[in-house]
Parts: C-alpha cells; structure tokens; sequence
C-alpha cells in the first residue's frame, strides 16, 4: 500500500523571491525604487542631510545626481532601505489618515521602542535595523496585534 501525504490546496501562492545579486533585477527596480523614495522624501518633508542619511549615507553630490537622474542601477542595500521606507509609508497611510501619515515620522512618539523620540530619529541612529524593526511594528499594527 502506497500512501502519499499532501498539504492541503491552498488559494494562496508563494511568493517569488526577487534575487537582488542579480544586476538584471536591480536594474528593473532601481528607476521605480528611486521616484518612490523622492515622492515619500516630499511627503515626508525630509531635510536632504536626513534623506541621504536613510539612504545609508552617501554623498550630496551622488544624491542630487540620483535626484536630476534616476535611472541608474543601485546596490542591494540601498534598495533595501528603499523598501523598508516605502513599506513603511504605505502602513502609515493604511493605518491613518494621510496628513497624519506624512506627520508620523516627524512626531514625538511614547512607544518605548521611540522613547519620546521621533520615529525618524531613530531611523536615522538605527539604520537597516532600526527600518526592519519600524516596518514590523506598523505590520503588526495593522494586522491587529
């Protein structure tokens, strides 16, 4: 007797994993990565130290150059901390109103992850991890924990 065990169907795929070593992916994402990042710089209302500070660091003349002319290719990690950012955007406009939204990062926060800090202090002082870390507890949030 052969039996053989099954997961049950599911309606819900996985998910593919985009592979960010390879230069192809990066490129496809850099263009879209960048206008996404400059748009939430705006709604944000970031200082430009602060923007290029997120975006790990680099230099004003290699930010304004991304800023004139985005298409060019980025490194995996700043296309990380792009993600994290954007994702962290759009849970801030699911789970408030848009001003809000736009206001949050700047605002005095009490949750004992923030200590009265700002959400973009924190950012600042905590790079990729601290973006991991913000980006999951606005998941959380929404998802009703």
């Amino acid at each position: 007797m052969n039996l053989t065990y099954a997961y049950p169907r599911s309606r819900f795929e996985p998910t593919i994993l985009v592979d960010l070593n390879a230069k192809a992916e990066r490129e496809r994402l850099s263009k879209a990565a960048l206008k996404g990042f400059f748009k939430l710089v705006a709604a944000w209302k970031l200082r430009d130290e602060d923007a290029r500070e997120l975006l790990g660091g680099i230099s004003n003349s290699a930010y304004y150059e991304w800023k004139k002319k985005p298409e060019r290719t980025l490194e995996v990690d700043c296309i990380t901390r792009i993600s994290y950012l954007l994702g962290i955007y759009k849970a801030l406009h699911i789970l408030y109103g848009d001003q809000l939204a736009d206001e949050w990062i700047s605002l005095p926060n009490s949750n004992l992850l923030f200590g009265g800090r700002t959400p973009l202090s924190y950012l600042l002082s905590g790079g990729l991890p601290a973006m991991q870390i913000v980006r999951q507890l606005l998941d959380a949030r929404r998802g009703g924990l």
